[in-house]
């Protein structure tokens, strides 16, 4: 583009030469300016009529070049773009494949769904509730538990066999475990099996006179079993009980067909605060232990079942709410918890279980075996 910035003329009608510069713009934007000569030939009225530019004045092309080549680059973008728009995309999700064929934006990244996973319903399924497990004992989570029972029990089975009455802190200890185990661990009564055995089956008859064969839900504990029944949440009941007194007891208040596995006292070698009874359970229920709930009222429990790398809901009905400190979640009752809490509470990531990934190893630097350069000071002369 030419602006004229000056004109110098004398007399139109004497034909005279006019005169100036041009300034021409190229693609780099720097100016450029030019003398150019222009002859008039004619003068009619108001118009001027002038003769052909001089050669000496030269339009630099590369300016048009550059607008048509942009143009042609621009037009050939908008073609491929209508192109693709009539071709049909083919996501191609065939689910036999080994490498994930899934697009880039549907469906969004989920830590509940399997991303080779493109059946909806299937994908529905694991949205839920049914990518998640719940394991809760039996005494103190689904029925009320009586501890003096248990402290009368074995005080009474001590003066049977002529044992010295074990003191109130190793009654607390062996709360939760095997009665075996506690015989053979903690009270030291016997090592021999048969009698271990034999000692064992006489505690637990005394129990269940003392108890009755009388039980009764905890607050919310049913309406809670009830929730999760509904939303088809795999479930498995635990406990040191014999299989035989466990399934009585499940059959008298009526839940015998709300719990997919039962662990009792005959299928695990060691109780509390072991965890071989909660892992066993995530076993039958076929889960991973890092997507199970264990519900429980006790220190014990909450040991075990981070041992076994296991959420924990505490029931603070025993002890006080500050005492369950180290659980993952502490209610007062059962049905305080909502679905939404359960699936939450299995999705994090707990800190203490790590992320599974080797840790790097820190290098050891090697001591040089030159001269040391550090320097002794004598002492003496501060003195």
């Amino acid at each position: 583009m030419a602006v004229v910035e000056s004109i110098a003329t004398t007399s139109l009608l004497e034909r005279r030469s006019l005169h100036g510069r041009i300034s021409v713009r190229d693609i780099s934007c720097k100016q450029k300016s030019s003398n150019y000569l222009i002859r008039v030939t004619e003068f009619t009225g108001r118009k001027i009529i002038l003769s052909p530019p001089l050669p000496r004045l030269k339009v630099d092309k590369l300016v048009n070049s550059s607008v048509e080549a942009r143009a042609i680059e621009l037009s050939k973008e908008v073609h491929a773009y209508r192109e693709e728009e009539r071709t049909p995309r083919n996501w191609n999700l065939e689910t036999d494949t080994d490498k994930d064929q899934k697009p880039n934006l549907w469906p969004p990244e989920n830590r509940a769904d399997n991303r080779s996973l493109h059946n909806p319903l299937l994908r529905q399924e694991r949205m839920g509730c049914g990518w998640l497990a719940a394991i809760f004992e039996w005494e103190g989570v689904i029925i009320n538990d009586n501890p003096e029972l248990e402290k009368q029990a074995w005080l009474a089975l001590a003066e049977e066999e002529g044992k010295s009455p074990p003191p109130v802190f190793t009654l607390r200890r062996i709360e939760g475990m095997k009665n075996e185990q506690a015989i053979a661990e903690i009270l030291c009564w016997s090592r021999d099996p048969a009698q271990v055995k034999r000692m064992a089956a006489r505690k637990e008859d005394i129990y269940q006179a003392l108890q009755g064969g009388v039980y009764r839900f905890c607050a919310g504990s049913c309406e809670f079993v009830d929730v999760l029944m509904h939303y088809k949440i795999p479930m498995a009941l635990v406990s040191t009980r014999p299989r035989k007194t466990l399934e009585a007891a499940v059959r008298t208040i009526g839940i015998e067909g709300c719990f997919s596995a039962v662990v009792a006292a005959e299928d695990v070698y060691r109780g509390k605060p072991d965890p071989e009874m909660f892992l066993y359970a995530a076993q039958l229920l076929k889960f991973i232990a890092e997507r199970c709930i264990v519900f429980g009222n006790s220190n014990q429990t909450i040991e075990a079942a981070h041992d076994a790398r296991m959420k924990c809901v505490a029931v603070a009905n025993r002890h006080r709410v500050y005492e369950l400190g180290a659980a993952d979640l502490v209610v007062r009752r059962l049905d305080e918890l909502s679905i939404v809490d359960l699936k939450n509470l299995a999705d994090i990531e707990s800190a203490e279980f790590g992320s599974g990934e080797p840790k790097p190893e820190m290098e050891m630097e090697e001591e040089e075996d030159g001269p040391s350069t550090s320097t002794a000071v004598d002492d003496s002369i501060f003195w």
